[in-house]
């Protein structure tokens, strides 16, 4: 195994930095990599992370970034996201990656594009995205190193929990460790910490410290990008600073490094420094960082941005559950008097062959189908994907997500709300009646990713047929073909040519 400066410092337990470079349009690639040589000159520096698709908007290409990068003494980690890339191509992406020595990933879902246009692929989500890099590692013996995103930085108990729920699932998939969202609040900081340490989990987190301008700040406090949100009173504080004669440059250089203080008085692997590409400012950052390390918990009581009454996941009383809806009582109790989803019982049996049989019969498939259709679209927003998994996400579609997620909510929520269309996030949904029917812990269940060939087909069909992708019936994603890293087709039946026209026809 080749050496590795981010795994070498993560698994040696010392205080280690990661830059983000933001690979945007706006940013001229020699400016990059002029940024990544200075920064190759930092020792605490263990890598540079390349953005790909950051803020929805397309920028340059990750990894033929990195490759310059990494050329020029700097270590990358390589952010790949599942915006408009189906499966195969992200294999292909990781296929890449391991022809050129590239270990470290960063799995992302990716925030949603900004282009108008037809609606955009998200084939996989990021649970999904760690599952198949873990495979692709264990199957084909390539050392990628995986990163992955969490956001404590969530003020609704639904969007606060379910991150912290979506962690555990990644670290089960497959993680190595953890980067947080950015934010400004030490008490949500060391809530993730104590989270993890409560439940064994020895995963390292790198926190996030972004340098913040006055520009960053003001979009930032109306939640742009999605998942990052600046408090008012820190923007108006950084809009004071701006006034000094330098701009308010060392006051927020000054932040940086006590927040970096911070995260090595609470335990965390490193820092994510974000927001600021001149090397010498980082460097100042990364040792003042250090000098003030002894004074933490001061400056900890200082960091306090947080919209008023938000929630902790520790300090706030939780509100009392929900009644469940008089329909999922309903579901509930059908589930329990018809138990054929995981068990091999006469009733299934007879079930499975009369659906066989219907299944031979093209017909009467298309009959079951339509008439499923008529009754789950209106009720459930369904379709039609053939991969219904609406018994593990407590009776809502993942299909009403515009990004179509299957194992929690993305990072882009901002108090429970979408970041694409103006409603919920379907999650706070699943989230509450869980709890109300006081199941959570079922909801770290892994869901794989749907057959795609199975759109338009019988959701029944495919249950008693054992074709679809649920617990329980859970197939690799990708498998090894040769001596090269190949993905599964999506059903033994067609070949990955067909597969790639399906795909493409979905976009």
């Amino acid at each position: 195994m080749a050496f590795n400066p981010v795994r070498e410092a993560l698994l040696s337990g010392k205080f280690c930095h990661m830059v983000e470079l933001v690979a945007s349009r706006n940013t001229r690639e020699a400016r990059l990599l002029q940024s990544a040589s200075d920064l190759a000159n930092i020792p605490e520096i263990a890598g540079g992370s390349v953005t790909s698709y950051a803020g929805g908007a397309m920028g340059h290409e990750p990894i033929r970034v990195g490759t310059a990068v990494r050329a020029r003494g700097l270590t990358p980690n390589i952010h790949l996201t599942c915006v408009n890339q189906d499966r195969l191509a992200i294999h292909d992406l990781l296929q890449d990656l391991a022809a050129i020595g590239i270990e470290n990933v960063f799995a992302l879902t990716g925030d949603y594009p900004k282009a108008d246009g037809s609606p955009p692929l998200f084939d996989l989500d990021s649970v999904q995205l760690v599952e198949m890099i873990n495979q692709v590692r264990q199957r084909a013996g390539v050392p990628f190193f995986i990163s992955v995103a969490v956001s404590p930085f969530k003020y609704t108990e639904a969007d606060c929990a379910y991150q912290y729920l979506k962690l555990e699932k990644k670290i089960a998939a497959g993680a190595d460790y953890a980067i947080t969202q950015l934010g400004f609040d030490a008490r949500k900081f060391r809530e993730l910490k104590r989270y993890l340490d409560e439940r064994g989990l020895k995963t390292p987190v790198l926190g996030n410290v972004y340098v913040l301008s006055p520009r960053a700040a003001e979009k930032m406090s109306k939640g742009e990008p999605p998942g990052c949100w600046v408090a008012p009173e820190l923007l108006a504080k950084i809009q004071e600073e701006a006034q000094a004669a330098d701009k308010g440059v060392a006051a927020r250089l000054e932040r940086a490094a006590r927040m970096v203080a911070i995260l090595r008085g609470l335990g965390y692997a490193g820092a994510y420094l974000g927001g600021e590409g001149n090397a010498e400012n980082l460097r100042w950052i990364i040792r003042r960082g250090e000098e003030l390390a002894p004074n933490w918990e001061e400056y900890a009581e200082e960091l306090n941005y947080a919209p008023p009454n938000g929630f902790y996941f520790y300090d706030t009383p939780p509100p009392p559950a929900n009644p469940l809806p008089l329909f999922s009582r309903f579901l509930d109790t059908m589930a329990r008097l018809f138990p054929v989803k995981r068990q091999d019982n006469r009733l299934r049996r007879f079930l499975a062959a009369i659906l066989g049989w219907i299944d031979r019969h093209p017909a009467a498939a298309f009959a079951l189908e339509k008439m499923e259709l008529a009754f789950k679209a209106p009720v459930f927003g369904c379709k039609a994907c053939g991969n219904c998994v609406l018994g593990e996400m407590e009776y809502v579609c993942p299909m009403t997500c515009p990004k179509s997620m299957r194992n929690g909510p993305c990072g882009g929520t901002l108090n429970g709300r979408c970041e694409v269309v103006d409603q919920p996030c379907i999650w706070v949904s699943v989230y509450d009646r869980a709890k109300s029917a006081n199941r959570i812990d079922d909801l770290k269940i892994f869901i794989p990713p749907p057959n795609r060939a199975l759109q338009g087909t019988s959701s029944f069909i495919t249950l008693f047929l054992k074709r679809d992708g649920r617990p329980g019936n859970t197939e690799p994603v990708v498998t090894i073909k040769g001596a090269s890293l190949s993905a599964k087709p999506v059903d033994d039946r067609q070949s990955d040519e067909h597969l790639v026209k399906t795909e493409k026809s979905d976009r």
